[in-house]
This record gives C-alpha cells, structure tokens and sequence, in this order.
C-alpha cells in the first residue's frame, strides 16, 4: 500500500515507533511494513484498539496483510490466459473428455486424405498440405485460447477503465464521516486509497473476464466439431482439426453412420482452412473485423456508477459481484456497427462458399450429404455454441445471418462462369463480393460475367432456377439454394 501520511497531532508530532498507546508492537509492525516501514500516523494506536485490533493475533493479522497486499498487486494482462486454460479445461473435463488413441489419429489422417482427393475435384484453390489430427476437448482449448484472448482483450480493458473511473468519481465526493464508517482511518486522503484500489480493481476485472473466458471456451470445446466451425482461424495452417467425442455425440440419432459423418465434417473442415490458406487476407479480415468490434465496445458507464453508489468500494467481494452481473452490456457505436456489418458479410461468404464446394464435392458419394447439410445448416441458424461464447464474452454474434445468400451467389456465379471463376473472386478484398452484391446477386453476377470472354445469359432464369432447386446436378446442397429455418 501506499504511504501513509504522517499527520500532526495535538502535541504537534508523529507518534514514536516505541510509543506503542497499549497496542502491541508486534501488530504496529504490520503496519509499517504495509507503509514501507514509514512512521505510523498519530492516533492510529487510538483507532486500532477502538476496532478491537489491538486483542488480534498478531500471526493471523500478519496473514491477513500479505492477503490485502496480494489483492492490490496485479499484473498488466486484462485477461489470465494461464487460468482462462485451467478453468476451460476443467469444465472440459467433467462433460467428459479422453485422451485420443491411434484408432481415431488414423480415421482423422484418413478423413483428411478423402476430403481433399474430392475438393480438388470441385475446387481450383490450391489445397494446403493438411494434417488429419483427432483432438481431445483439452487439446483444442490449448491450442485456440490465445486467439480467444486476443479478441476479448480490448473489451476487458474497457471495463477496468470504466470501473476504476466509477469508483474514482464516488470515493472522491464522499464526506469524512462516510469515509470513517467504512473504515478508511481519519485523516487519510481519499486519493492515497484511490490510488491503492487501482491495481485492485484491475485484477478483479482480470478475473471476471478470465472466468468468463473460460467458462465460455470451455463451454464451447463440449460442441465444436471440427477445429474451425465457429468460423474463425483459430488454428495455425496445416491442421484439419477433428473432435471425435462430440462427433460421436451429434452422430447420436443420425440415419448416417458414424464414417459418413466424419468424412462430410472432414470436407467442410478441410474447404474452410483451404480457403484461409488459400485465400490469405480472409483470414485476418475476420479477425481484424472482430478486433475493431470489440476496441469500439462502449460500457455503459451509467449503470456501473448507479451500481457503485449501493456497494461498500472496501469490500472485494461485493465488488466481484457486482462484476459479474450484467453492467457491462455493450451499446452498438456506428463504428461498431460497421465492423459488425464487414463480419456478418465475411462470414457468410466464407460459410456460403463452405457448404457450395461441399455439397459439389459430396454429390453422389455421401447417401446423407444432403441431410448433414440441413442439419449443419440448423446448427448455425438456431445459433450454435460459438454464438454464445462470443456473446457472453463481448455481446458479440457469430451467427452467419446471410449464408443463404451467399451460397445463392456462389452457385449463381459457377453456374455462369463456371467453378474456377467462382473461386476467383477471391482473388483480392477490392474485388471480393460485398454486402451490396449479397442484396444484388443478379447484379453482381452479371457485372463479372460481363468480363472479357464470357458470353452473357440469362441470369433471371438461372437463378430462379436455383432458387427452385434446378440449378446443378449437386442437389439441394449446393445447385439449389440452402434454406435456413427460422432462427
């Protein structure tokens, strides 16, 4: 803690470290070494024995003070990724988790070899050299945390400010008598606290925002089926990421065995990170997309200082729970709104285009590839488990709200121009579809079609064919339009 202040008295001196006012000397200790072994206020003595201090063992009080000393040290981190770790992985654990064997190593290893054999068929994007891994709950929240930190770090920042800033205005309106009645000795000043609670509150803020953290990945890591459904490179390339244990459970009740399921994941798995690998600036698009969503986050200030005026700020765990109610719900700037709006539109392109070269690459070898397809599809429009982490992280969704217009697209345009200029179109941000060409699909079909060499159609026919479900010999995959239920 910072030093106290040495205040005169009515014979105009500090007390003397020898004149002990019937304390103990032992627990006057404690209290100089809390102020780096500065002099004792006068008639500190006075106030420890009107608290009873004076009758504390002095081995508990000493205990005590290294508590209160540890509570105001913090690191700088706004998020423990150490804890955030243990916590996911324990509530990993208790929905039941194994280690994987070589049985599941090989059905990854040979999942992996038959999604990429089919994609090359329906694909011009180079194909990565993937690695088939099976991975157990604990493996994939060590492997994706940092980029879950990374992501919510700007939120947990904001926070800490918002909070700090709270408590700051109201210490320092508070009149002496309502100081004295929470126990801030008389004659300190407001600020010399203020200054000693900072650190305080910037760890109870890392700790609301690791547990969360953890809570939430945690949470996730008991449903993601593959290393990269929620959409977001978490992995580093050249991983194609399988979860067995929640791939047996969604298998639970399907018609398709166990195999097929593997492999059409596989598939979907492997075009998404052919994509990322591919395709290099969609990757950190994203990323970035959510980033400026998150550094834009505005806490509601309002309702963290209504809280703060009903809360004793010397009582930690009233603050702690006053942290983890729901204060911190973030209202959408107009930047926020852009960077949602860039996100949302990635996002179904990168899922749109996913579940078109899947289907094309599963036609006729999967028997239940279209059934998968819809089910997937109602995984994500009900709004699935990284929904839900990333909201309860940063009031964020992940839910592709517009993948069946993006899919339309794609299908639109390889039935014009054919798949290798399907694939084209990503070939750079600036000539990437956008928002607009999602309104548009005819328009922004017709616009490339129109490029040198291409011969025009008919476009209103052909999309309204594969809106009826005409388009393509792939079926309702990927020639038709996918069809997600209401949300």
């Amino acid at each position: 803690m910072a030093d106290l202040p040495n205040r005169p008295d009515d014979s105009g001196t500090p007390d003397e470290p020898g004149d002990s006012g019937g304390v103990p000397e032992e627990i006057l200790n404690v209290f100089r070494d809390l102020t780096g072994g500065r002099d004792l206020p006068p008639g500190l003595a006075d106030q420890l024995k009107a608290f009873g201090i004076d009758n504390v063992d002095p081995t508990m009080l000493r205990s005590m003070a290294q508590q209160m000393q540890s509570m105001f040290s913090g690191g700088e981190a706004a998020v423990d990724e150490d804890v955030a770790t243990d916590l996911a992985r324990r509530l990993a654990s208790e929905s039941g988790d194994r280690s994987m064997g070589d049985h599941d190593a090989r059905l990854a290893d040979q999942a992996a070899t038959v999604a990429r054999l089919w994609l090359d068929e329906v694909t011009t994007l180079e194909a990565p050299n993937l690695t088939g891994l099976a991975w157990s709950r604990a493996e994939w929240i060590e492997a994706t945390m940092p980029v879950w930190v990374e992501l919510i770090e700007p939120v947990a920042d904001g926070v800490g400010e918002a909070l700090n800033d709270a408590l700051t205005s109201r210490l320092g309106n508070l009149p002496p008598q309502e100081l004295a009645a929470m126990g801030v000795p008389a004659g300190l000043d407001p600020s010399v606290m203020l200054n000693q609670m900072k650190p305080m509150i910037a760890k109870m803020s890392t700790s609301m925002f690791t547990m969360q953290l953890g809570q939430a990945v945690g949470g996730l890591a008991t449903e993601t089926l593959t290393g990269t459904e929620v959409s977001l490179p978490l992995l580093e390339d050249g991983d194609l990421v399988l979860l067995p244990t929640n791939i047996a459970a969604f298998a639970e009740g399907l018609d398709a065995d166990l195999d097929e399921v593997w492999i059409f994941l596989a598939v979907r798995e492997s075009a998404r990170q052919r994509l990322f690998t591919a395709v290099p600036w969609i990757a950190p698009q994203i990323l970035q997309s959510v980033r400026d969503y998150a550094r834009d986050i505005t806490i509601d200030t309002d309702a963290i200082e209504a809280a703060v005026e009903r809360i004793d700020p010397t009582d930690p765990e009233g603050l702690s729970e006053m942290l983890k109610g729901s204060l911190f719900t973030p209202h959408h700037s107009a930047a926020q709104k852009a960077a949602l709006a860039r996100l949302e539109t990635w996002l179904a392109l990168v899922e749109g285009w996913v579940e078109v070269v899947t289907a094309r690459a599963t036609n006729g070898k999967l028997p239940h590839a279209d059934a998968l397809a819809e089910m997937m599809r109602r995984r994500r429009a009900a709004g699935g488990p990284a929904e839900q982490a990333m909201a309860s992280l940063v009031g964020l969704e992940l839910r592709p709200r517009r993948m069946r217009d993006a899919a339309n697209l794609w299908s639109a345009l390889e039935n014009a121009v054919g798949a290798s200029s399907r694939d084209a179109a990503w070939g750079h941000p600036d000539v990437a579809p956008t928002a607009a060409d999602l309104d548009d699909v005819l328009g922004y079909v017709e616009r490339v079609q129109a490029g040198p060499g291409q011969e025009s159609l008919d476009m209103d026919a052909e999309l309204d064919k594969i809106l009826r479900g005409e388009g393509g010999e792939t079926g309702t995959g990927a020639g038709t339009a996918p069809t997600d239920p209401p949300a």
